[in-house]
């Protein structure tokens, strides 16, 4: 038997019902996200504090290595490439960016391939085993290194040698050995616990930004335009349109049937008159005419709700608070209970800014950054106090 509410309709508990799949649908993909950096962050950590242990003796690979040296990752499909004109890089750095973005396998402008063959990495220095010969990066010599955003190009300067070059790895590839090369350049110069550090910090941020369970939507809670194919939306265009319409008939010129009440109204205001003493009480010219002055003097009844203007919010949500979105001081600290009266987005309390309305109706705390309400179709409003 269907739910109904004091009314006999099941309206609200649809609405209440495809807004908690929404929500639950919502949480699941930010919870999902979550763990999988969550879990990249801390496999990043844990490769970090075993990189000196995993580190082998280089058996099979066709290279002489140095007494000591050891090797930490090898690559057989590696393209030696070097740059077409002088350049100067930044110095090499020890930052680690887990959130690099999708490498398209292609090769810059101004990046000429000259070589192929196995890319080793060490505890000392990057080499290319190529066809033509060998080419080493020692670190200790490194005056700049670059990573391409779009591309998996790395290019290198060193001391004893004038042309700026590097490797172009298969896109797969180019994320591991970015981190092995900083790894490694880190831990030839003693500084690899500040790559620790930094991958502690990441996780320390991230660990606060778990998103939270959304609460639960109530029949209660359901608005009468969620019975409008569109919603608030569908409202808005109503709105316009009859704001729309007048403008349109006043700026036409209809024909009018001579005799009709319209166009008696039409000549008269047409007709320049005199200047009467006292004012006349104005009258509808037509039954039709007073009714219409009636339907727009008359508040709309059966909403149960006062409107934007009279309930001195402009439209906001009923709260205790005195939050609206008529102007004000904006809201930073919203109240604790604030959620059980606005519809809180996903992380809403994760939020670094000012408290805002997103376009699909949930509230955020997001107002004043660049990202303002990106997972909510964008930003609507501001909400003041």
């Amino acid at each position: 038997m269907a739910k109904t509410d004091s009314t006999g309709s099941t309206w609200r508990y649809r609405w209440a019902y495809r807004q908690n799949e929404r929500r639950r649908r919502t949480y699941r993909d930010a919870e999902q996200a979550w763990r999988r950096r969550a879990e990249e962050l801390r496999r990043l950590r844990a490769a970090a504090v075993d990189f000196g242990r995993r580190a082998t003796a280089g058996a099979g690979l066709p290279l002489a290595l140095a007494p000591g040296e050891r090797v930490h990752w090898a690559l057989p499909a590696a393209q030696l490439v070097e740059l077409r004109h002088t350049a100067v890089l930044p110095a090499p750095d020890l930052g680690v960016d887990p959130d690099q973005p999708s490498l398209h396998q292609r090769r810059p402008d101004g990046v000429k391939v000259t070589d192929a063959g196995i890319a080793v990495v060490t505890d000392r220095r990057l080499v290319l085993l190529g066809g033509r010969g060998r080419r080493d990066w020692a670190y200790g010599r490194m005056t700049g290194l670059a990573h391409d955003p779009a591309a998996p190009v790395t290019l290198i300067q060193v001391l004893d040698r004038r042309r700026t070059s590097g490797l172009l790895l298969p896109a797969e590839a180019a994320a591991e050995f970015r981190f092995t090369l900083t790894l490694a350049f880190a831990d030839a110069i003693e500084q690899r616990g500040a790559v620790l550090a930094q991958l502690d910090e990441l996780i320390a941020e991230h660990d606060q930004t778990r998103p939270f369970r959304p609460a639960i939507a109530t029949p209660g809670q359901a608005r009468l335009t969620a019975r409008l194919p569109g919603g608030r939306r569908t409202v808005a265009v109503a709105a316009a349109a009859v704001l729309l319409v007048p403008a349109v008939l006043l700026d036409s010129d209809p024909p009018v049937r001579p005799g009709s009440d319209v166009a008696a109204a039409a000549t008269a205001a047409l007709t320049p008159t005199p200047t009467p003493t006292r004012a006349p009480t104005a009258r509808p010219t037509s039954r039709a005419a007073a009714v219409g002055r009636a339907a727009l003097e008359q508040p709309r009844r059966g909403t149960g709700s006062p409107t934007p203007e009279r309930d001195g919010l402009c439209g906001a949500p009923a709260n205790p608070f005195g939050y609206d979105y008529c102007g004000g001081s904006r809201i930073r600290k919203p109240d604790v209970r604030v959620c059980d009266y606005f519809d809180c987005g996903q992380d809403f309390w994760a939020g670094k800014g000012y408290l805002v309305q997103c376009r699909d109706g949930a509230f955020s705390l997001t107002g004043g950054r660049a990202d303002a309400c990106a997972t909510h179709d964008g930003l609507r409003r501001t909400v003041w106090t």
